[in-house]
């Protein structure tokens, strides 16, 4: 298990369009489609990381919370699928169906969407205002495997809140860590 943090794409930036299969329903779904909340919250996951597997309960009800309170979720993975066959978009719509994801599970086979990001490990979380101007990225919190901390996604939660209460987020973040996004080899 390699540790990789988050890139830190700089504050401010536009969320970088997407338009990308979702195994689970078999469309196309395009950020346009997702990001009609108060806040949209782009995450890159896979199936098999133990960072991803960590937080996934504490994700799936943290999304539950706020996707109530008007933020929109979606969740990529980018992971190369040929050679890591779990992370295949058939074990993705499996994996989203298995843990109850009330949020699309997006493929972007290409990696291109991972890259327009500067996602560099699973989980990364991107939060962007209802202008698509992004007021957050990193951690959901300080748990990692075998740390001892509880999954509470703290980090996550206060930025949310702050979007939602139209207050400035905290511009002290801390990058996600987990493992890295599995590159395809150079063509």
């Amino acid at each position: 298990m390699a540790l990789t943090e988050s890139r830190m794409l700089p504050l401010g930036t536009k969320a970088p369009p997407f338009a990308l299969p979702e195994p689970l329903t078999g469309k196309t779904v395009r950020l346009q489609d997702v990001a009609k909340g108060k806040a949209t919250v782009v995450m890159f996951l896979c199936n098999h990381c133990p960072y991803v597997k960590h937080v996934q309960k504490g994700l799936v009800k943290l999304a539950s919370e706020y996707l109530a309170k008007g933020v929109a979720f979606v969740a990529i993975s980018a992971n190369d699928a040929k050679a890591y066959p779990d992370d295949a978009p058939a074990r993705m719509a499996e994996e989203a169906r298995v843990h109850g994801y009330r949020f699309p599970y997006l493929y972007d086979e290409t990696q291109e969407v991972a890259k327009a990001y500067q996602a560099a490990c699973t989980p990364d979380f991107y939060v962007f205002d209802a202008g698509l101007r992004l007021v957050y990225r990193g951690q959901m919190d300080g748990s990692r495997p075998g740390n001892g901390i509880p999954v509470t996604g703290q980090d996550l939660r206060t930025a949310l809140d702050a979007v939602l209460a139209g207050q400035p987020v905290n511009q002290d973040q801390r990058p996600s860590a987990g493992c890295n996004i599995k590159w395809q080899p150079a063509r």
